[in-house]
Order: C-alpha cells, then sequence, then structure tokens
C-alpha cells in the first residue's frame, strides 16, 4: 500500500496537467460535425471569424495606403505586398479549384510580393475580401466528392493565409499601427 501511494499521487497532481484545457471559446461555438463544416470554419477563422488569432479582414484595417507600402529596410516585405501574395495565391487556388484557366506564372515567388502598388490598397483589400469569400462559396456549393477530393488544398490554403495574416499583423506592431484591441497583445 504504502508503495503505491507515491505513484497515486503523483497521478493525482498530474491529472490537471493531462486534462485537456478548454478554449475560451469551446461552448459558445458549435463545433464543425462535417467536412464542409470544418473546412468552411478554418476559411472563415482566416477571413472574418475572430477565434485563435485574427482574421485577414482585421489585420488589414483602417490601414493608408503609405501605412500599407511601410517595410523595416531590412528585406521583409510591407503589410501591401504580404496582402497581394494572398490575393494572388487564393485567386489562383480558387481558379483551379473551378477548373477555369490560370494565369501565367513564371514560378518565382517574389513576383507575388512584388507587384504590389500602393496607388492600389484599397483595391487589394476588397479583392482580398473578395477571393476569401469566393473560396467559402466554393465550399459551401461543392458536392461531396468535390469537396473530399480537394480538402487538402483547403488545409494548405487556411494555413497559408494564417502565416501571412500573422506575418502582417507583426509588420503592423514594428509599424506602431496595431492597436492590441483588435487581438494579438
Amino acid at each position: 500500500m504504502i508503495k503505491r501511494m507515491p505513484i497515486f499521487l503523483l497521478l493525482l497532481l498530474a491529472a490537471p496537467v493531462l486534462t485537456p484545457v478548454p478554449s475560451p471559446l469551446q461552448g459558445q461555438v458549435k463545433k464543425p460535425a462535417t467536412l464542409r463544416e470544418v473546412l468552411l470554419a478554418e476559411l472563415r477563422s482566416t477571413h472574418t471569424n475572430a477565434e485563435w488569432f485574427v482574421p485577414a479582414n482585421t489585420a488589414v484595417n483602417g490601414l493608408t495606403a503609405e501605412q500599407a507600402n511601410w517595410t523595416d529596410g531590412k528585406g521583409n516585405h510591407s503589410v501591401g505586398q504580404l496582402a497581394y501574395h494572398l490575393v494572388f495565391w487564393n485567386r489562383r487556388n480558387l481558379a483551379n479549384l473551378k477548373g477555369d484557366k490560370v494565369e501565367k506564372f513564371s514560378g518565382n515567388n517574389d513576383e507575388t510580393f512584388d507587384k504590389f502598388d500602393s496607388k492600389t490598397w484599397n483595391e487589394t483589400v476588397r479583392q482580398l475580401d473578395e477571393v476569401m469569400g469566393e473560396l467559402e462559396k466554393w465550399v459551401e456549393t461543392a458536392d461531396e466528392a468535390k469537396l473530399k477530393e480537394s480538402a487538402q488544398v483547403f488545409t494548405h490554403i487556411s494555413t497559408h493565409n494564417a502565416y501571412h495574416v500573422g506575418q502582417i499583423i507583426f509588420v503592423r506592431k514594428e509599424q506602431g499601427s496595431w492597436d492590441p484591441k483588435n487581438g494579438v497583445n
């Protein structure tokens, strides 16, 4: 009995550590039950729904063209370049999903950042919102077979979007244009 007591105490003390900690949002949001719901939840969390991280529409909101064009001078991308890059790849993925012809691309990923023009910042923001919404609509209306076939594409799209939205927030923090009330203190 005494030999078992330390093991019992150890397990008892470890129980809170081993018990999963619920997210602050559990119980507030219906958990997705189908593949379609999971993919839509992923897309919306990087587009419009502030959940685990800040979505794209919040990340780019309220920036002037001058702020969107700002860089740290160390070779890093501006918010505008990052947003343009997301528009480029999301459009390309959407065209592939729809079976549409994709625009010619040299394969040089730098071009997907470097073609940003601060004069078109507001249009870039509009296009980002539009293409992300169109990806959501594709998932909403796709038949089950097409959805299953394309599921991995959407997990990559969502991961890619989340990564660059995080970069946008980082750039805004460096610049001093990020309000922590929008998330990510």
